[in-house]
């Protein structure tokens, strides 16, 4: 469970500054910097090694908790947005070709990003363009709403989509430890006591 909570902490992350950045046009960096992590941790030795260290998951775990224990500040339209990655990563799981896809398109970026890093603008450019030549074209779409002034913008857009295709990947990861709906539905103490266990206050 404690691995399990990290995953859905990544994905409320890579929601949450999805919607940061349609709203404001940039993200912190310390959740940004986790989120894209993510993307390129193929072969990490565990699911924390994956998002780099427990405090770059500070904003997805507390985000989680407030929604676990039904916190009055809890964000509904979050919550709609993330149910909709889980949806879209069960049709992308289905579809080996487009996994194919994804997986040589990150690789080739790999090569970029272990020269700038992570999240610079090309990377981001990058991965952005990969997830609406593959991901985007499945259903249902994840749709974001900001500014119009920022969603304008095309090298925003696609940070936006780069940290949708870091929100899938944190989706598969949680199905890929075991995650399903019935975890939302029926273990949400362990999951909340999990969760206070990553930050300190269990």
């Amino acid at each position: 469970m404690k691995d399990r909570v990290l995953a859905l902490a990544g994905l409320l992350q890579s929601c949450d500054l999805a919607r940061q950045i349609a709203a404001n046009g940039d993200a912190e960096t310390t959740p940004l910097t986790a989120c894209i992590n993510s993307i390129f941790a193929t072969d990490a030795d565990n699911t924390l090694a994956v998002y780099g260290d427990i405090a770059a998951l500070q904003r997805g775990l507390r985000l989680l908790l407030a929604h676990l224990e039904g916190d009055a500040n809890r964000d509904p339209a979050l919550a709609r947005v993330a149910i909709t990655v889980l949806h879209l990563e069960r049709r992308f799981a289905a579809r080996n070709d487009v996994i194919d896809q994804v997986r040589k398109g990150i690789e080739d970026v790999r090569r970029q990003s272990a020269h700038w890093g992570n999240t610079h603008p090309t990377v981001l450019t990058r991965l952005g363009e990969l997830y609406a030549a593959t991901i985007s074209t499945l259903r249902p779409r994840i749709l974001v709403q900001g500014n119009p002034v920022y969603l304008g913008q095309p090298a925003i857009v696609s940070e936006i989509r780069a940290v949708l295709l870091a929100a899938v990947r944190s989706a598969l990861l949680w199905r890929q430890l075991g995650g399903s709906y019935w975890d939302l539905l029926f273990r949400r103490a362990a999951m909340s006591r999990a969760v206070r266990e990553w930050l300190g206050e269990a």
